[in-house]
């Protein structure tokens, strides 16, 4: 619901906007987090007008089909504050691609070595991503949010490459342990 919530927050505050001109700012401000597609944006939308979180504030006509503008409600004002006020609560399952391909890869090929070359093709992958986020970082040109998107990406990235290198260290005890 981080999408709805987003959206919520931007309509606070920036006042009404149509469906197109919250996607922008979404994609704007929250540059780093993946893109909100529009079929995403207009299903949020929907949502929030069933809950009563957003009205209609206004339809436009511009060289085309009409434009719903949307304005926040009071009790979408409160959802917001309720989301805000809420931690994000740690995950309590392992959902990453890279460790249920590294397990399936043992599993199905009983060969370490072909977890082994997973793991460095991913290592080098992370590598190059570390090197255009820290180029980012130091070029000097990017918005003080990007900045913390490049920091908050760097150190999973960072987290990711230090538990590849303790998965390696036990690979063969890994492999004994799913095989059995």
């Amino acid at each position: 619901m981080a999408a709805s919530h987003a959206l919520l927050g931007i309509l606070a505050a920036q006042g009404t906007k149509h469906g197109y001109e919250l996607k922008h700012e979404y994609d704007r401000r929250l540059a780093g987090v993946r893109p909100l597609a529009f079929g995403q944006m207009y299903t949020a939308l929907a949502r929030m007008l069933r809950a009563g979180h957003i009205a209609e504030a206004a339809h436009q006509r511009v060289a085309g089909p009409d434009r719903v503008a949307y304005r926040l409600t009071d009790d979408g004002r409160s959802e917001l504050m309720a989301w805000l006020a809420q931690p994000v609560p740690p995950s309590p399952h392992v959902s990453a691609p890279l460790f249920i391909k590294v397990i399936i890869a043992l599993l199905a090929t009983q060969d370490e070595t072909v977890a082994r070359a997973l793991l460095a093709a991913q290592r080098a992958s992370h590598l190059e991503q570390m090197r255009q986020l820290t180029k980012v970082k130091t070029d000097g040109k990017a918005p003080l949010s990007e900045l913390a998107a490049a920091d908050y990406l760097l150190k999973h990235l960072d987290a990711d490459l230090r538990w590849m290198a303790t998965t390696l260290e036990r690979i063969t005890a890994i492999r004994a342990e799913v095989l059995a």
